[in-house]
């Protein structure tokens, strides 16, 4: 039986989402605002939290009402019978989003289904279940667009940009889904060697083998939350979770360089977990040394945009980006994702494709740059020409950039780690917003030009968006001592069974005495 399912994704993905999910064989897709609603049964939904690189998460909603007032909303509510969801001895939470007049805010409309739903346990069992922020049996998401109402199951629980795999990260690490993303949106999926000049903790890198591989992003997952629901199917989740019919041989290589040694260290450890070893090769190496690949490459980078760098030397690094590109790419195709306009025009190259994205708070762009020989006239003069007719096309219905770019945040929300501030919005139609502009949040204080964010009472850097340095949530890998990589040859050796998942895809090995990984042990905790 299929019902109605929410994909959330960042701005700028939606297309990229939307594509994924036709190759999945979901239907009745509709492209929305941070989101893409679509519909399926229990295996498109086990297999949308674990397959699609773009989607932060995946919501299945179970009632849309309408209300004018928290009574209204706490009435709907109390009507659902919650017993087919809950018991007294089950934990929920509740996450709301609110765009509405009457609901000024959030946290009440919130507090509002919390009491419905204690309220009907308590008169039909004379007891109520507890309520659980951190990692709850059920989290329920309520989503108002003035008095249309959407309630909602989390099927993914935590972000599922949070992969598994990642060990460490450098300071204000890329998104693994806006880093997939990006990938995908460059069209590339294997076809030649990638590289990614400034790789920080590794994430392009990693991202893209699992694209070039066809690897699912969920194999390095520990849990996701429909996994405590009481129509959970273990053994259909088992057979998602088993078919490699996607995964595919990669013959070429995927480069990571960087010139900060502890970012280097920091990603190769990330390539080892996910046991990508063999398909990625990360070094210490500065851009400026960057010269012309001896096969056909396509660079992918996020330089850093200058929140700690000064004016004068990151300008000379977008600078010494473009010479690069000019003198040692040629007849390569090169994607930028920065935030300053000044740093893009210090790259001095023509771009063919510009895309609005979000990184964190900021509202970048992402760029396609086809390098060729000589001048750019003499380029034109000779019949040549840097943008396709697809690529005409995406920029005409484009036209949202702006030359000083602004972003605010939306009064009284507090962004996920690593979602968008406003990310939660659910877009046309039921899910509409209204056309209130974003307004800053009390106490920041942001210098327009340069994007800081200052707390004003002690001066310091807001680091909301940041992930803490060494933070391993969320992950199947979560020991450091056990890394991982493919076995020779890339064929699929042996397959997990009664339930249990084993970490590296199947591709494992204990480095640590050089011997098979045993596919019958299991972690510690279990």
């Amino acid at each position: 039986m299929e019902f109605e399912l929410i994909a959330k994704t960042f701005q700028g993905l939606e297309t990229v989402l939307a594509t994924e999910l036709t190759t999945l064989g979901a239907n009745n897709i509709q492209i929305g605002r941070r989101m893409v609603s679509f519909t399926g049964d229990k295996e498109m939904m086990y297999r949308a939290n674990f397959q699609l690189r773009t989607a932060i998460r995946i919501l299945k909603p179970i009632c849309h009402f309408k209300a004018k007032t928290a009574d209204e909303v706490y009435d709907a509510v109390k009507k659902i019978d919650w017993t087919q969801y809950l018991s007294n001895d089950t934990t929920f939470a509740v996450d709301s989003v609110v765009f509405s007049n009457e609901f000024r805010h959030s946290k009440f409309v919130a507090y509002k289904v919390k009491d419905a739903i204690v309220d009907q346990f308590r008169e039909k069992t004379g007891n109520r279940p507890n309520i659980r922020i951190m990692n709850p049996d059920l989290q329920l998401h309520i989503h108002v667009a003035e008095y249309d109402c959407t309630l909602a199951l989390d099927s993914s629980g935590e972000s599922l940009h949070r992969r598994g795999y990642r060990q460490e990260a450098v300071e204000a690490p890329l998104n693994e889904v806006l880093a997939a993303g990006i990938i995908l949106q460059t069209g590339w999926h294997g076809e030649c060697d990638l590289i990614d000049p400034m790789c920080g903790s590794g994430t392009f890198a990693v991202e893209a083998a699992l694209i070039a591989r066809g690897i699912a992003p969920g194999v390095f997952r520990k849990e996701y939350a429909f996994e405590k629901w009481p129509d959970f199917d273990k053994e259909l989740f088992e057979r998602v979770y088993e078919d490699d019919s996607m995964e595919r041989s990669f013959e070429h290589h995927i480069y990571g360089y960087d010139n900060n040694r502890q970012a280097v260290e920091i990603a190769t450890r990330n390539v080892k977990a996910a046991g990508l070893s063999k398909d990625v090769t990360i070094e210490l190496r500065d851009f400026k040394d960057f010269k012309q690949p001896a096969e056909k490459s396509i660079i992918v980078t996020n330089p850093p945009y200058g929140e700690r760098i000064s004016a004068p030397d990151l300008l000379g690094l977008y600078k010494m980006i473009g010479e690069r590109f000019k003198h040692q790419f040629v007849g390569g195709e090169a994607w930028v994702l920065s935030y300053r306009e000044e740093c893009f025009e210090a790259i001095g190259l023509k771009p063919s494709l510009r895309t609005p994205l979000f990184n964190g708070s900021l509202e970048c762009e992402l760029r396609k740059y086809q390098i060729f020989g000589g001048k750019f006239n003499d380029m034109r003069a000779g019949g040549g020409d840097i943008k396709t007719a697809q690529e005409r096309r995406l920029m005409a219905d484009q036209k949202r950039f702006k030359q000083k770019r602004d972003f605010k945040t939306r009064l009284g929300e507090e962004p996920e780690e690593h979602e968008l501030p406003g990310d939660r919005n659910f877009g046309k139609g039921k899910f509409a917003r209204d056309d209130r502009r974003f307004v800053r949040r009390d106490g920041d204080r942001r210098d327009d030009r340069f994007g800081d964010r200052k707390d004003r009472k002690s001066g310091r850097d807001d680091h909301r968006f940041s992930r803490p340095e060494g933070d391993r949530r969320g992950g199947r890998f979560e020991r450091q001592d056990r890394p991982f990589s493919r076995r020779e040859g890339g064929e699929r050796p042996f397959n997990r069974r009664d339930g249990e998942r084993q970490q590296g895809r199947g591709y494992a090995a204990d480095r640590r005495n050089n011997k098979p990984y045993n596919k019958f042990h299991k972690d510690d905790e279990d």
